[in-house]
């Protein structure tokens, strides 16, 4: 028995247009949130780079003027100072011999 007005069926039908728009919306959701994501990344990458700049500016600062900048209390203290160039020159901000250099400027020889 034919039903009247069935005469063909010409596209998806109702199902499968619901089914495409379905795909496409959470394909283009997983887009938007990939895009996402890398940006946040990226800025999260040149955030950490610039701190590691500015940290190593500080450094250089610091090395340039020992006493202007100690913020440690006592800093005026010879050994809190030599412990200071100690940790910079750990840290690579300082090589041996600027270490050295500075540590004899410290005690006056």
């Amino acid at each position: 028995m034919l039903r009247r007005g069935m005469v063909g069926r010409r596209g998806p039908g109702l199902l499968g247009t619901v089914a495409r728009t379905a795909v496409v919306a959470g394909t283009a959701t997983a887009t938007a949130n990939a895009v996402s994501n890398r940006q946040t990344r990226r800025a999260q990458a040149a955030d950490d780079e610039q701190a590691q700049q500015d940290a190593q500016q500080q450094a250089v600062n610091d090395q340039q003027q020992p006493g202007a900048s100690m913020g440690t209390p006592g800093g005026d203290d010879l050994a809190s100072k030599i412990k200071q160039l100690a940790d910079l020159n750990a840290a690579g901000a300082l090589s041996d011999a600027e270490f050295t250099a500075a540590k004899a400027k410290l005690l006056g020889t």
